[in-house]
C-alpha cells in the first residue's frame, strides 16, 4: 500500500490535475483528505491497497476506486479550468491554480498540503494570514495514497467530460485520445479546423 501521511497527526491534503498535455478540454484538478481511523479499518484495506497513480490503472479499476473515495475520504473537492482560461494564463499556472481551488472547497481546512509534481506556489485560504505548508512530490501520486486518490479523481472526471465532447465533436477522436497529441487529433485539426475547446496556445498543427 502507498504510504498513508507524509506528516502524521494533522489534516494533510493530497493534490493532483489531469489534462496538462491534451491540445484540447480543461484541465482538472482534485484535492483528497483522508483521516488516520480511514486508512487504518482493515475493512477498507482492499480498495485502498488497488490505490495508484491513476496512469498505472485501468478505466475498471479507476471506476471502482472513485465512488470508494468520495464515500469514505474525509473531504474531497475536484474542480475543472477551462481551455480560455488555460490559454490566458498558460498551463502550469492553471494546474496549479485548479488545485488551490480544489483546496478551498474542502470542507475541512489542511493543515499540510502534498503536491504530485515539483512546482507549487504558496497558498494562503480565504479568511486567513498564514499559508498552508506545502511540499511537492515528484511521482507522488505513486507514493502516497491522497495525490493517488486526488489523480483517480481528477481522470475520472475529466474523461467523462471529453466524452461529453465527443459527442459534439465525433471528428477529433476524443472519445480515445481524450483531447491529446495523437496522429488522428493533428489530422482532424487539418482537416476541421479547431474548437471553442483547443488550447489556442498550444501547438494545434504539426
Amino acid at each position: 500500500m502507498l504510504k498513508p501521511f507524509c506528516i502524521e497527526g494533522v489534516i494533510e491534503a493530497g493534490c493532483d490535475e489531469a489534462g496538462r498535455g491534451p491540445l484540447a478540454g480543461s484541465v482538472f484538478a482534485a484535492a483528497v483528505v483522508f483521516d488516520a481511523l480511514t486508512v487504518c479499518d482493515e475493512q477498507h484495506q482492499s480498495w485502498l491497497e488497488m490505490l495508484n497513480d491513476s496512469k498505472q490503472l485501468t478505466d475498471k479499476e479507476r471506476s471502482y476506486l472513485r465512488p470508494m473515495i468520495e464515500q469514505y475520504a474525509r473531504s474531497w473537492a475536484v474542480v475543472e479550468v477551462t481551455a480560455e482560461e488555460i490559454d490566458r494564463i498558460n498551463i502550469l499556472n492553471a494546474s496549479i491554480i485548479g488545485m488551490q481551488r480544489a483546496l478551498a472547497k474542502l470542507s475541512v481546512t489542511p493543515q499540510h498540503i502534498i503536491v504530485d509534481g515539483n512546482k507549487w506556489k504558496s497558498y494562503i485560504p480565504e479568511g486567513q494570514v498564514m499559508e498552508i505548508p506545502a511540499r511537492t512530490v515528484v511521482k507522488g501520486d505513486g507514493k502516497y495514497l491522497s495525490i493517488a486518490a486526488a489523480s483517480v479523481l481528477a481522470k475520472t472526471y475529466r474523461d467523462e467530460y471529453m466524452l461529453r465532447l465527443h459527442e459534439q465533436y465525433p471528428q477529433y477522436h476524443w472519445n480515445t485520445n481524450m483531447g491529446y497529441p495523437t496522429k488522428a487529433h493533428y489530422e482532424a485539426i487539418q482537416q476541421y479546423g479547431i474548437t471553442p475547446y483547443h488550447r489556442k496556445t498550444f501547438r494545434l498543427f504539426k
